[in-house]
């Protein structure tokens, strides 16, 4: 039996239909933590929560709406938050806009964890010490935010680099918490958790055709391999150690795209983040 490192934390952890988020959230549930857990599946969800011993929180991150449902659930089961794991994203092709409108790699890894994080921020606040960890990608490195153009209204969206704009705003939102919430004692992590053989690429027919494909066998980890990393980070807590920081699995200071450590990047999509979404 593992031991009980995560005894009396809280944990909210998104994306916990399958995958990593689902591993992480049997493990962290293991090692003592009381786990929540959030995904757009409900057959796939129950039995994640029957594992953890607790009531699945159905939420679809492409509708704003069922975040702001999601936010107002998860205050009403528990007045702290030790540690929110924002892991639900993916590729998704660009062609196929959200239910508000947005593109789809924009809103699904951005911009809905975006929202749930700041409408969850009192929950974290009242810990007196709470980590947020983002799960990004390698991907990051192909990214490339226009803050005028977020939703690729006047620039044409390719999947993978939309992807990759994505997984770096993951980044860059986690430099925006470490300077911005510091006084609530709020410490943010990024994480690249590894190339998962997971059910990562569903939404996009091109990943799906490669990870259905022998090649992915040669050209990826195990899924308790991929959530290792993100239950280290969840372990350690509030290190100020790792506030702001960008890991490479356990690696700190994983190889990032320029414009992550830009200061007008970081204000600039946490601005036009919280219009976007009424937070302002």
């Amino acid at each position: 039996m593992s031991e009980q490192t995560m005894a009396g934390r809280t944990v909210l952890v998104t994306g916990a239909s399958d995958g990593i988020g689902a591993e992480a959230a049997r493990v962290l549930a293991g090692k003592g933590a009381t786990v929540l857990v959030t995904g757009r599946s409900a057959d796939k969800l129950a039995p994640v929560a029957e594992a953890v011993g607790t009531d699945p929180l159905i939420a679809d991150f492409s509708r704003l709406d069922d975040v702001r449902r999601l936010a107002a659930q998860v205050a009403e089961r528990t007045p702290t938050i030790d540690v929110l794991l924002n892991n639900a994203g993916g590729t998704f092709s660009p062609s196929r806009k959200t239910h508000d409108g947005h593109e789809p790699n924009f809103q699904i890894n951005h911009l809905a964890p975006f929202l749930l994080t700041n409408l969850l921020r009192p929950q974290l606040a009242a810990t007196g010490g709470a980590l947020v960890v983002n799960t990004s990608s390698i991907g990051n490195l192909m990214g490339k935010i226009v803050l005028d153009d977020l939703d690729y209204e006047h620039r044409r969206a390719i999947e993978f680099p939309a992807y990759g704009t994505g997984k770096l705003m993951n980044i860059v939102f986690t430099r925006g918490i470490s300077q911005r919430w510091s006084d609530d004692q709020i410490r943010s992590v990024a994480v690249h958790p590894g190339p998962v053989g997971s059910s990562f690429g569903r939404d996009s027919w091109l990943v799906g055709l490669l990870y259905r494909s022998p090649l992915k066998r040669l050209a990826t980890i195990s899924v308790p391999d991929g959530a290792a990393p993100l239950v280290a980070l969840v372990e350690r807590g509030p290190d100020p150690a790792i506030d702001g920081h960008y890991f490479s699995r356990f690696s700190v200071n994983g190889r990032e795209n320029k414009q992550a450590r830009r200061q007008e990047i970081v204000d600039g999509l946490w601005e036009r983040s919280a219009a976007l979404v009424g937070l302002v």
